[in-house]
């Protein structure tokens, strides 16, 4: 009888510290069960920084629980980010992908373990393994930005400067397919001069591009999203070029990045007498530099909105109903569904209106503002 009671006592004993380390495990926060994943390109771009918070912000506001993490500009760490969003029994994946091809193999992994995958800003290409696509309307991105040169340019052969971003970024393509149909017309009736790249001279009487065609022009005036890049290309140009292709030009630059370098570099030649310079995303530093009158105009995308969608339609799908959608795009294997948002256009006479007084800024983040 003696014996028994120590073994039971023994017994007694392990159950209660077995109990205890769950119990432990469970009050720390321990548990690694993570229902939202979100993967993000980089974090030296101020972009998904701002993005990364406001993940934060609007997944605290829900029951449940994500994770980020940053694919520092390598494919093969957003699949190693991914593997590891997947072993951590994800349901949603959210992911911008470094490269839309080479992120196809990450997310088909996701999808083969039931996760619901929502490509972020940037559409995941060619594969099946894609729910989702939460976007801005990219090609009204691009029209935008060729409109405002439209609208601003005077006189006839007024030089063109075409610039890219990266032939790895599905958008890159439809931001210049958007360009591309506005400037067309412009460039066919001698209102521009292509000053910078022979295969869009070649072409500069054809409205529609086909992909290939577009990747030729792209290959030719890609930043790659790169400041130093963007500099670096835009040196070489004015160096290739006469003075008949400088004056008072036109400057089709893909986003605030790579526009402020382009800039900087259109401005210290002398030939140069006045440029008009595009850009997107209204980054802080290019917000300034409009107020400065050293970049023209930059196309607000309200991420604000672009995340509240994206984690909408995540929680939709965690709650089991299905995410609304407003149209679809072709990644090349399959209809993505997709949420689109607007862009605005913003130049120095309405940026304290869109960005200053909706708070998506504050006032004293910048010099100057009128």
């Amino acid at each position: 009888m003696e014996m028994s009671r120590i073994w039971k006592a023994v017994s007694l004993a392990i159950v209660v510290m077995m109990f205890t380390f769950i119990a432990a495990g469970c009050a720390d926060g321990s548990s690694n069960e993570v229902n939202v994943g979100i993967v993000l390109p980089t974090k030296d771009e101020p972009r998904w920084v701002q993005d990364e918070q406001r993940f934060k912000d609007a997944i605290a506001k829900t029951d449940y629980t994500s994770e980020i993490l940053f694919s520092q500009g390598s494919s093969a760490k957003e699949k190693e980010n991914v593997e590891t969003l997947i072993s951590k029994g994800i349901d949603v994946l959210i992911i911008t992908p470094q490269d839309g091809d080479a992120a196809a193999s990450a997310v088909e992994a996701a999808k083969k373990e039931g996760i619901t995958v929502i490509s972020y800003d940037r559409l995941i290409t060619n594969t099946d393994a894609v729910d989702y696509y939460v976007t801005f309307d990219s090609l009204a991105v691009g029209a935008a930005q060729a409109q405002y040169l439209v609208d601003n340019s005077q006189g006839s052969d007024v030089p063109l400067y075409l610039y890219a971003g990266a032939a790895s970024d599905n958008n890159a393509f439809l931001f210049f397919e958007g360009a591309w149909k506005v400037l067309q017309p412009k460039i066919a009736d001698g209102t521009f001069k292509i000053a910078n790249s022979s295969e869009a001279e070649s072409l500069k009487d054809k409205a529609e591009l086909s992909r290939d065609e577009l990747s030729k022009i792209i290959g030719q005036v890609t930043t790659n999203w790169d400041a130093n890049e963007s500099k670096n290309k835009a040196q070489t140009h004015l160096t290739a070029v006469s003075d008949d292709l400088k004056g008072d030009v036109a400057i089709l630059a893909p986003n605030d990045g790579t526009a402020r370098s382009i800039a900087d570099v259109f401005a210290t030649d002398s030939a140069v007498t006045s440029f008009l310079v595009t850009g997107q995303d209204a980054e802080k530093a290019s917000v300034q530099y409009i107020i400065d009158n050293k970049q023209s105009m930059t196309v607000f995308k309200d991420v604000r909105t672009l995340v509240e969608d994206a984690m909408g339609m995540a929680i939709q799908v965690l709650d089991g109903k299905t995410p609304e959608t407003t149209g679809s795009y072709d990644n090349g294997n399959t209809e993505v569904k997709a949420k689109q948002t607007d862009v605005i256009v913003v130049d120095k006479e309405n940026v304290k209106s869109e960005l200053i007084e909706s708070e998506y800024y504050e006032a004293g983040d910048f010099t100057g503002l009128e």
